[in-house]
């Protein structure tokens, strides 16, 4: 009996070894290269800004341009979103430095109805618009990672970096254009070894913020009252996105080893 419960007590220390072995093998949250996928929120302002070129001829000399724009506020975008992260990181004590990359397909959208419509020349002559929409496609970024272990399982970082995105325009005439549109991002996340599962795997919380640059968009619509053609319309779209993800990340691999 006594040998029974030696066996059974070495069983038990062996295995708390061997656990604890394991997980001493393990990556710390966001070391070395990880993969990761995510889904998520999205929301965003976008301002766009109209400079219509009038065919109404105020004297001999020609028309004049008249400027539509979203100065203050916007329209708002709002929509979910999925995609994955791939990256980068070293742990150097408490603290963490690295560089992420993700990519996310996007559902984000605006529509806008008038009950006036909006004058437009195809092959066929003049049509009236009296919608608009657009929609994300996709949103990729690049961003440097800086971090600290607030525990051996939990790693807080800010990231900073560039971000693009691409808008479908569509006037519900079929005429469409492909708008790619892009910034700076600056996020927030927290992440936290699932070591009951895996030593390796995390579950990433990320919060980031996308500033776009001002983006050109021509070729849909054209200005005036019946009274000229081919006036057409120089537009630019500008504005901001909020994205909240969450998501799980696993590191497989660390550099130092080849060494």
């Amino acid at each position: 009996m006594k040998m029974v419960k030696l066996i059974i007590v070495a069983a038990a220390m062996l295995s708390l070894v061997s656990s604890s072995a394991v997980y001493a093998d393990g990556f710390a949250p966001g070391e070395g290269l990880y993969v990761g996928a995510f889904g998520g929120m999205s929301t965003g302002i976008v301002q766009p800004k109209v400079t219509a070129n009038e065919s109404v001829k105020l004297n001999s000399s020609g028309g004049t341009s008249t400027t539509f724009e979203a100065a203050e506020g916007g329209l708002a975008l709002f929509g979910a979103q999925g995609g994955g992260w791939l990256g980068y990181g070293y742990k150097m004590g408490d603290l963490y430095v690295g560089f992420d990359m993700d990519y996310a397909g996007s559902g984000e959208e605006f529509e806008l109805t008038s009950s006036v419509g909006v004058e437009a020349s195809d092959s066929d002559g003049a049509t009236l618009i009296t919608s608009i929409k657009a929609s994300r496609n996709w949103r990729g970024g690049g961003a440097a990672r800086l971090g600290y272990y607030i525990n051996t399982d939990t790693l807080l970082t800010f990231k900073g970096g560039i971000h693009a995105s691409e808008f479908d325009i569509d006037d519900g005439q079929g005429n469409t254009e492909s708008v790619k549109a892009g910034g700076w991002q600056f996020g927030l996340g927290l992440e936290s070894r699932l070591a009951v599962i895996d030593p390796n795997l995390s579950v990433r919380l990320e919060a980031t913020y996308d500033d776009y640059l001002t983006s050109p968009v021509s070729g849909i619509g054209t200005s005036g009252n019946g009274q000229g053609v081919g006036k057409s319309n120089n537009s630019e779209i500008t504005g901001s996105g909020t994205n909240a993800r969450i998501g799980l990340q696993y590191s497989f691999f660390d550099a130092n080893s080849l060494f």
